[in-house]
């Protein structure tokens, strides 16, 4: 069985940094592709960034240049460093992964195409 569990989060002010870490077990040696998403406060959840098992990345507009997700595959660990956090970043958030032979092409890329979730953590910018 899978799990997801994230840490990292917390408080801070804004133009600040934080680096979220998420840890994947339950299935050795088999490839995932990962992202990240956040929860604001009466809102959706919103995809905005993943790593296809290529090397591959993506991040939507809103973090783009501010937030870098990276994965150590040898520790099946996903990190965000996000930096010059803004008081519109906070959010729940939350680490999910997709096993990679299940999907094809870009499938990485579509925010629809995860299943594995973690429980989420907490991101609060100040200003």
């Amino acid at each position: 069985q899978v799990q997801l569990v994230e840490s990292g989060g917390g408080s801070v002010q804004s133009g600040g940094s934080l680096r979220l870490s998420c840890a994947l077990s339950g299935l050795p040696n088999v490839a995932f592709c990962m992202a990240w998403f956040l929860q604001a406060p009466g809102n959706e959840r919103d995809f905005f960034s993943y790593s296809d098992t290529d090397g591959t990345t993506g991040y939507a507009d809103s973090v783009k240049g501010r937030f870098t997700i990276s994965q150590d595959n040898t520790k099946n660990m996903m990190f965000l460093q996000m930096n010059s956090l803004k008081p519109e970043d906070t959010a729940v958030y939350y680490c999910a992964a997709q096993r990679r032979t299940w999907l094809s092409g870009r499938d990485c890329a579509r925010g629809n195409a995860y299943t594995y979730w973690g429980q989420g953590t907490q991101v609060t910018v100040s200003s």
